[in-house]
C-alpha cells in the first residue's frame, strides 16, 4: 500500500465515523426536527458526486468512504422522511 493511500484511507475512516453519532442519535430519539432537508439532500447529492468522481479514477478509499457516507446519509434521510 502507498503511504498516499494510507493517508486517504484514514481520511475515510474519520470522515465516514463521524456521521455514525448521528444516526444513532436519531434512531434512538426518532427526532429528526433539527435537521434541514435541503442540507441533508445536498450533501447526499454532493456524497455521490464523490463517489462517482472516486470510481473514474479507481480510487479505493475515495470510493469506500463514499459508499459507506452516503449509506449513513441516506439512513439518516429514511429516518427524515417517516419522522420529520
Amino acid at each position: 500500500m502507498k503511504s498516499i493511500d494510507l493517508v486517504g484511507y484514514i481520511a475515510a475512516t474519520l470522515t465516514t465515523a463521524a456521521f455514525l453519532p448521528q444516526v444513532f442519535k436519531v434512531w434512538q430519539s426518532k427526532s429528526t426536527k433539527d435537521l434541514a432537508l435541503p442540507t441533508l439532500l445536498s450533501f447526499i447529492a454532493g456524497v455521490s458526486m464523490w463517489l462517482v468522481y472516486g470510481l473514474l479514477v479507481e480510487s479505493t478509499p475515495i470510493i469506500i468512504a463514499n459508499t459507506a457516507t452516503l449509506v449513513l446519509n441516506l439512513i439518516i434521510l429514511r429516518f427524515k422522511l417517516k419522522y420529520g
